[in-house]
């Protein structure tokens, strides 16, 4: 006969099994869908995403006509419609030194019940810092007879360089069903440095798959460019390019073959860049009516490391899970990168290869995200240990962005030419709102208690901050990253960037130090967040004006 305390303790084994567990990163699908297809994504404010689409028939009305423009509430879930002039399908953009967001390029075309429609490929759209935290009152300003650019862009890249401004890279003139036959064979900028777009023999080089091509502003004020399979560094200033090794194994890595690229974290105190380079496709650039969507995308990862001694070794192959068409790579505030979106086979564009999948030249979604740790060895840093199925594809005309709160916001994914909805359609036009939250959501986390609204370049600061007991051990890993968070759109992500800086915690715990990147060239003027992380562990973000905030170009 079991004694009393014994029957006790067999009666509480159970409660220890069942203790709760770490959480974990999870998908939360948003009451609220987004309206239009967010097949571009800019956070424009602590608070706001901006969403693009392209002008046709999207269900959110703005006018009397369809909208495809967009303002998401990050609080609230809830999207508010904005009145766009021109065309923005597959442009792009980025935030400049005084906090406007600028979008550039798009499609000429209009859409048949769409009257309101003009012309995008030329167009710039300024949408001004905005006080609003649920976007009333928040408009885009367009004057397309008066501010354009210098050359018709559609399907460009933009990025933003060290005197804040805008470098506005390649294109096409016109409708590029699969390949770029009517290319832009220039670079220009805004505000404009010339009177003309400046000609470009590597995008000449990297025909015919060379569109959105993925640059980054290096911090010695250059610019890397990958496309196609070519790499170069570009001076802005001198207006010289250095011709870099190609991407390894015949990956070709930009649209209408998409992989994605990322400029891996600057540390000080040398800042010195690598950049990741993810998925795509082996395919020559051959009669798109002979891909098919079932051709196995690429799980090849390249990284360079971009000083002297990197690019005399070329490129280093690793490997993803699987193969990729489309991905996308986005920073943690911890310095990891986020590998998200697209499919395992096929190709970018629609209704191009052999063998569609309704309108899709893609197929077979990877719906379960990796993460990328860039310290780690070779051939570990990559895993999706723990991580949850999405649900939904993301295929073409997909966007993800990390927010201020720290999670990641996933939308959009059509690849049709029209809103295409209904049974029987595997890929159709998706509407459907989701964030990816890390683990730290759920648990007690840092808080930077206030912030000055600029930070300027080279400096120490000292801030409030209050951190939960758990993250008080003495050794704690400290990291504070200043993030651009960049523009989303065709599995690239202009312009992010992060930055961490010297940093130290009080020994009171109640204070953060640290010290600012030297210059604009390491961290270009303009918008900012900053988070701190412990332990891995993130705070919500500080939104920031780095530098002075004047109107480009300035330089700091």
């Amino acid at each position: 006969m079991k004694s009393p305390l014994a029957a006790l303790l067999l009666g509480l084994a159970p409660l220890a099994v069942a203790a709760p567990s770490a959480p974990g990163w999870r998908f939360d699908l948003k009451a609220q869908s987004s309206g239009i297809v967010a097949l571009e994504a800019i956070v424009v404010s602590p608070t706001l995403v901006l969403f693009f689409d392209r002008a046709s028939d999207d269900p959110l009305q703005i006018n009397n006509h369809s909208a495809w423009g967009a303002l998401w509430d990050l609080q609230t879930s809830t999207v508010r419609p904005l009145d766009v002039l021109t065309n923005s399908f597959c442009a792009s953009g980025a935030l400049i030194s005084n906090g406007s967001m600028i979008s550039v390029g798009g499609d000429p075309r209009g859409f048949v019940g769409n009257p309101a429609i003009h012309p995008g490929s030329t167009g710039l759209r300024i949408f001004e810092p905005c006080a609003s935290p649920s976007g009333e009152g928040c408009t885009l300003f367009e004057d397309p007879a008066n501010i354009h650019l210098l050359e018709k862009r559609w399907y460009p890249s933009s990025i933003r360089i060290f005197d804040g401004s805008l470098m506005i890279i390649g294109g096409t003139h016109e409708n590029a069903h699969f390949y770029n036959i009517d290319p832009a064979l220039s670079f220009e900028f805004f505000p404009r440095k010339e009177d003309t777009p400046r000609p470009s023999e590597f995008l000449n080089r990297s025909l015919p798959a060379n569109l959105f091509p993925r640059a980054f502003a290096l911090p010695d004020g250059k610019v890397f460019m990958v496309a196609n399979n070519q790499s170069i560094i570009y001076d802005i200033e001198a207006n010289t390019e250095r011709i870099l090794p190609d991407v390894p194994n015949n990956v070709r890595v930009t649209n209408p073959i998409d992989g994605s690229a990322i400029l891996l974290p600057l540390s000080p105190p040398d800042f010195i860049p690598e950049v990741l380079v993810c998925g795509g496709s082996q395919t020559d650039t051959i009669d798109p009516t002979l891909l098919s969507s079932q051709t196995p995308a690429t799980s090849q990862c390249s990284r360079i490391r971009l000083d002297e001694a990197g690019i005399s070794k070329g490129w280093e192959v690793e490997h993803m899970l699987e193969g990729r068409i489309m991905p996308e790579l986005v920073h943690l505030p911890n310095g990891q990168v986020l590998i998200a979106n697209g499919g395992r086979t096929g190709f970018a564009a629609t209704d191009a290869v052999q063998d569609p999948i309704g309108n899709s030249d893609a197929d077979n979604p990877v719906l379960v995200p990796s993460l990328y740790t860039p310290d780690a060895p070779l051939g570990q840093r990559i895993s999706n240990a723990g991580m949850p199925s999405s649900g939904i594809a993301r295929m073409y005309h997909s966007s993800i962005t990390l927010t201020p709160q720290g999670n990641f916001l996933i939308a959009g994914s059509n690849p049709n030419g029209n809103t295409t909805i209904g049974p029987g359609i595997k890929f159709p036009s998706e509407f459907r709102v989701q964030t990816l939250d890390p683990p730290f959501m759920f648990v007690d986390r840092p808080k930077i208690l206030s912030m000055p609204e600029k930070l300027a370049f080279n400096k120490k600061l000292t801030v409030p901050v209050s951190l939960p007991l758990a993250l008080t051990r003495p050794g704690a890993k400290v990291q504070v990253s200043l993030m651009d968070l960049g523009f989303s759109t065709h599995a690239f992500h202009s312009s992010a960037r992060l930055v961490f800086m010297d940093a130290r915690i009080s020994a009171d715990r109640n204070s953060l130090t640290f010290t600012t990147p030297p210059n604009g060239r390491v961290f270009p003027p303009g918008p900012a967040t900053v988070f701190l992380t412990i332990d891995d562990v993130t705070s919500e973000g500080a939104w920031v004006m780095m530098g002075s905030g004047n109107s480009p170009p300035t330089l700091e």
